[in-house]
Parts: structure tokens; C-alpha cells; sequence
């Protein structure tokens, strides 16, 4: 039987941990609490395999897939097959979760040809910072050259622990781009600083836009920031119709977060508590509402567990049925797929977990809807990783 979460407020989840063994019955209220919407049945079929920690999925004009690698390989994919593009990622930092991290293609690709990656950066193989850099991609596909760097001066961890980064075209043409914090105490809450951040920016000059809610100030970094307080945001998306902004992010050993973006928001992660702890106290609340009372709490939670939520998209379409409009986020650890449907405010009324993923695909890390209205998936456990598509059945 369909596995239903139903929710009111917060909910946790009962997983296993990334050894993939089978998981426990997920915990649910009586029926008489859920809405009544369930999700479908889904088809997954796999477009390509061979990968290597595929962290994004970009959509080509000509139905061509790029899907960028952490190890600092870009893949374009093509009627089921991947080819390598060729392009100098010789300065990229591939350490721990860093490398070759989020992709998103420029709105006038069919005329600029442009792309934009966010990937951790050396330089004599030291760690310098992680920035966004724009490509221009060859009429063949085969290659794809430099432009510049859009933005630099993001933090980095050498380690390449919390290195985030997930960038997202909104529908007005703002880059939006999910930071994490580097694993320093500090940063979520230095509003001088780009990590644990939710930026706004022009794609074209890294210039932020004139009303992001911090244009005022004088320091040229905290004009990019949209939001801050966060921890480590692994999928941002935008919600048909509404321009809501969606995030999914990495909460410690507990409270993973899907969060709902007010602009100037603080979001209430903070390990330095209020700068007395330099160590990165993990133990402190994601959202630490008694520390900073204003600040904006989540949409839902995982709880007392980790899911290590990643990408997030929306599913879009009347052939979704009644998942037309739901939001998708992916799990790392807990290995399945989270289906969130939700209220015009935002509000989370009620979560499922499809069967066909649960613990059937390893980790699963990007989550992009196609223009063909597919959802687009990739594994992320470093050996023969896919790419999925996913349609109702």
C-alpha cells in the first residue's frame, strides 16, 4: 500500500542510513487528517548511465541534456547517449562534496549559447573560493569554452564540506543561487559573507539586482544576498504561478528543511550562537527562534532524523493528475524521493514517497522538470550513476 505522510507542521521520518538496507514503515496520522490527494503511479526509465556524481540537469533547445559531474565532467546527452563536452576544469577543487556542483542554462541560449556552473575553485591546489562561471557551449556540443567568472569570492571549505551550490533561473530572469555555509560557525549569519545564503543576481554582469532587499548597503556583497541563516541549500525551485522560491537544505543529524523564501529573511542557523562558539556547534537548532525570534521557520522538517534533502523542482502538467503543482525534493541518505503537496500559501498539507524510488536507486541528487513536463532525476553514489526520467504511469 502507498506509503502517505500526513502533516500537520513538522513530521519525521523513519530511514535507514545510506547502507540501503530496507526501510521501516514511515510514521503517518489517521487518514481523517490527510487530504485526500494521493500520489500516482510512476514510470522511471533511465536515459543514460556511466556517470559519476551527476549534480544538475540542464535543458538544451534541441532536446540535448547537460548534466555537469562533480569530479569535474560535463556530460551532454543526446538520444540516450552521453558524450563528454570538452572544457578546462583543471582549476576545479574536487575534495568531499565539492568539485563541479549546480548548472543553469541562460534563457537566450538559443542565441548566446551560454551556461552558467557553480564549482569550488583552486589554484596551485590550494582552495580559493567557490564561484559561478559562464560558458559558452560549441554549435557541435563537443565543446565548450570560458567566457568569464561571473561571481567569485564565495567561501570554500578546503575540505569541500558544505560547499552548496545550486543556481535557478526565476521566471523574471534573476539567477538565484542556494549557498552553503563552508562549515564555519560564522558565516550563515555574516551578512558580509556569500555562504549559508540564498543570492539574486543579474546572469549576465553578477551584478545584484536593484531590488534585492539589501541593495542599500554599502558593502557590494550583502547587496546579493536574498536570504541568509542557512546551512547548506542543496535545491532551490520556483513555484509555478507564484514565484514562490522553495529550498531544500541539509540540516545536521536532524531537521533537514524545505523553507519558503521571504526576501531579507533570516532563517536561523546559527553554530557560532551569536558568536561566543567558534567550534561549529551542530547540537543548536536549524531554526533557532529563540536566538533570533524573527526568524522565518520551515515549511516542513524531517525531525529527529536526516534525509540529507537535495534537489527540488515541481511537478507541472495535467497528465500529473493529482500531483500536478506538487513539490519534489530528492534524498541523498535516505535514498527516495519526498512528494509535497501543497497549499496556495505554501503550506505543507501532505507528504508521500512514491514506491517505485524508495531505496531502489541509491542516493538521488538533482531534480529538474524538462520541458517536456518529464521530471528529470540523477543518482549520486560515484559508480554507473543515471540519469532518470520520470513520468505517470
Amino acid at each position: 500500500m502507498r506509503r502517505v505522510l500526513g502533516l500537520i507542521g513538522a513530521v519525521s521520518l523513519l530511514v535507514t542510513g545510506c547502507s540501503g538496507a530496507a526501510s521501516e514503515p514511515v510514521q503517518s496520522v489517521p487518514p481523517a487528517a490527510t487530504p485526500s490527494a494521493t500520489s500516482g503511479k510512476f514510470k522511471v526509465e533511465t536515459v543514460t548511465a556511466g556517470l559519476e556524481h551527476g549534480w544538475d540537469v540542464g535543458f538544451l533547445p534541441d532536446g540535448g541534456l547537460l548534466v555537469p559531474q562533480r569530479p569535474g565532467k560535463l556530460a551532454l546527452v543526446r538520444d540516450g547517449k552521453a558524450a563528454e563536452v570538452r572544457a578546462d576544469f583543471s582549476d576545479v577543487l574536487v575534495k568531499g562534496e565539492g568539485g563541479l556542483l549546480g548548472l543553469a542554462v541562460s534563457p537566450d541560449f538559443a542565441t548566446s549559447r551560454e551556461f552558467i556552473t557553480c564549482q569550488d575553485h583552486q589554484e596551485g591546489g590550494k582552495a580559493v573560493d567557490i564561484r559561478l562561471v559562464t560558458w559558452k557551449l560549441a554549435e557541435d556540443g563537443a565543446s565548450a569554452a570560458k567566457v568569464k567568472d561571473l561571481l567569485t569570492g564565495l567561501p570554500v571549505n578546503p575540505s569541500g564540506r558544505h560547499s552548496g551550490c545550486r543556481p535557478t533561473f526565476a521566471p523574471d530572469g534573476a539567477l538565484l543561487v542556494g549557498t552553503g555555509d563552508t562549515a564555519r560557525a560564522s558565516i550563515a549569519q555574516d551578512r558580509h559573507s556569500l555562504g549559508g545564503k540564498v543570492l539574486r543576481l543579474d546572469a549576465k554582469t553578477g551584478n545584484p539586482l536593484p531590488d534585492n532587499p539589501f541593495i542599500g548597503s554599502a558593502d557590494p556583497r550583502e547587496r546579493l544576498i536574498y536570504t541568509y541563516g542557512h546551512r547548506n541549500v542543496q535545491g532551490v525551485a520556483i513555484r509555478p504561478g507564484s514565484g514562490q522560491v522553495i529550498t531544500a537544505e541539509h540540516g545536521p543529524s536532524f531537521d533537514d528543511e524545505v523553507n519558503l523564501l521571504k526576501p531579507g529573511g533570516n532563517y536561523g542557523w546559527d553554530p557560532s550562537k551569536g558568536g561566543t562558539d567558534t567550534s561549529y556547534d551542530e547540537s543548536v537548532p536549524m531554526t533557532d527562534l529563540k536566538r533570533f525570534p524573527d526568524a522565518v521557520s520551515p515549511l516542513w522538517t524531517s525531525g529527529k532524523i536526516t534525509e540529507a534533502i537535495c534537489g527540488a523542482a515541481f511537478l507541472t502538467g495535467a497528465q500529473w493528475g493529482p500531483n500536478d503543482g506538487a513539490l519534489v525534493v530528492t534524498a541523498l541518505k535516505g535514498q527516495k524521493l519526498l512528494l509535497y503537496h501543497l497549499d496556495p500559501a505554501g503550506k505543507v498539507l501532505q507528504v508521500t514517497l512514491p514506491p517505485e524510488f524508495d531505496d531502489k536507486f541509491g542516493r538521488l541528487r538533482a531534480a529538474r522538470t524538462g520541458p517536456d513536463g518529464a521530471l528529470y532525476v540523477t543518482t549520486s553514489d560515484g559508480t554507473d550513476d543515471k540519469l532518470l526520467r520520470v513520468t505517470p504511469a
